[in-house]
């Protein structure tokens, strides 16, 4: 396995990362992958395929927003890629809005795995990577808060080191939120901090969900993790410090939902705190 290392790549809208200089190798023995940082991707290079995976519910609204953003950019960037979409009986008809968008860009390319109730993030993960025909699996939120136009960004920088994982932060410079009240944000960044003290899971925005991972590293972290809900998160990063795989970070903007409500509530923050300290207490 990989050493665990954190690196973070500055200016997430410029699309670009400082070069690395000289032979570098990863610990596996095998050079780092080469990469332009002003190139463009090119996936008749890489024969890698990236499958991004949408826990939905009730996002009817933003659904046909988020795939038009996501299809541009993988084919503006010559990047083979599937959307699947993981809707848990949403009562506002999102599985019918997946069903169209289906016939719009294909099969091959919109792939439904929905599911009976709403069971859960972390589940809907679990749910998805078993369906996930890609090499590599980006987790993101269907709500636009992540915006597509950083996974370019996300694939030069794992390119220049072979990262396990990639991971989003808002924490660092050239990251941030806009859209929050001083609630959120405190709730936010007080969350991270006691994550931060209590499990020193050494990246700097532990509860972020716009992540890029190997997908045999996904799965094995996803077999190691018990957490549910918006622990699960946390969780992954934690069992990547543990199993020693190497994570890169990269500054991204969150941007608050437009269309829906945000499915954080009061039991969600009990949930998170009470798993805070069962994952404290077990690694």
């Amino acid at each position: 396995m990989s050493r665990f290392h954190v690196s973070i790549t500055p200016e997430p809208d410029s699309y670009t990362s400082a070069s690395n200089k000289g032979s570098q190798f990863h610990p596996s023995g095998l050079p780092y992958a080469a990469a332009n940082p002003n190139s463009h991707l090119n996936m008749s290079s890489s024969h890698n395929k990236y499958s991004v995976l949408l826990p939905t519910y009730n996002e009817r609204d933003n659904l046909p927003i988020i795939t038009w953003l996501l299809t541009k950019t993988f084919e503006e960037n010559k990047l083979d890629y599937e959307i699947i979409i993981i809707d848990d009986n949403s009562p506002d008809g999102t599985l019918e809005i997946a069903k169209q968008l289906q016939k719009v860009y294909g099969e091959n390319r919109i792939v439904l795995r929905p599911r009976a109730g709403k069971l859960g993030l972390g589940t809907a993960y679990i749910h998805g990577i078993q369906n996930a025909t890609g090499n590599f699996v980006i987790i993101m939120d269907a709500d636009m808060s992540h915006h597509p136009k950083a996974i370019p960004q996300f694939i030069r920088k794992q390119r220049e080191r072979d990262y396990d994982i990639v991971t989003g932060t808002r924490y660092v410079s050239g990251g941030g939120v806009y859209g929050w009240d001083l609630r959120r944000k405190l709730t936010s960044r007080g969350a991270n901090f006691i994550a931060d003290l209590l499990l020193n899971p050494g990246v700097s925005d532990l509860t972020g969900s716009f992540r890029l991972y190997k997908k045999d590293v996904l799965h094995h972290i996803i077999n190691a993790t018990v957490s549910k809900g918006y622990v699960f998160q946390m969780e992954m990063m934690v069992r990547a410090k543990q199993f020693n795989y190497s994570v890169a970070e990269v500054p991204i903007t969150f941007v608050d939902r437009v269309y829906g409500e945000s499915k954080l509530g009061a039991n969600e923050i009990v949930g998170y705190l009470k798993g805070l300290w069962t994952l404290f207490n077990s690694v």
